[in-house]
């Protein structure tokens, strides 16, 4: 991961990309009890994830390797959408 980082010239994110990771999935199963928690969790973590795969697509890498921050961004969304009862 760290080298993934530094090939996007984004190291000084690392750590705050952790943490939100780590946040985003916490909330997501305290969300389960607290449906505000899980519409803030699912769509940060939406967020996120879209940043990730502009990211990709901005460093022209291809489908493959970018196929698990898509599933995630279309996964968290599809959450975030369900909690607002949009779906």
């Amino acid at each position: 991961m760290k080298s993934e980082f530094k090939r996007f010239k984004l190291e000084r994110f690392g750590l705050l990309t952790i943490v939100l990771q780590l946040l985003g999935a916490l909330g997501l199963l305290v969300g389960l009890w607290f449906n505000p928690i899980l519409i803030i969790s699912a769509g940060g973590l939406a967020t996120l994830m879209l940043l990730g795969l502009l990211v990709r697509v901005k460093s022209k890498d291809g489908l493959l390797i970018s196929l698990s921050a898509l599933f995630f961004f279309g996964l968290n969304s599809y959450l975030f959408l369900k909690a607002l009862d949009l779906l």
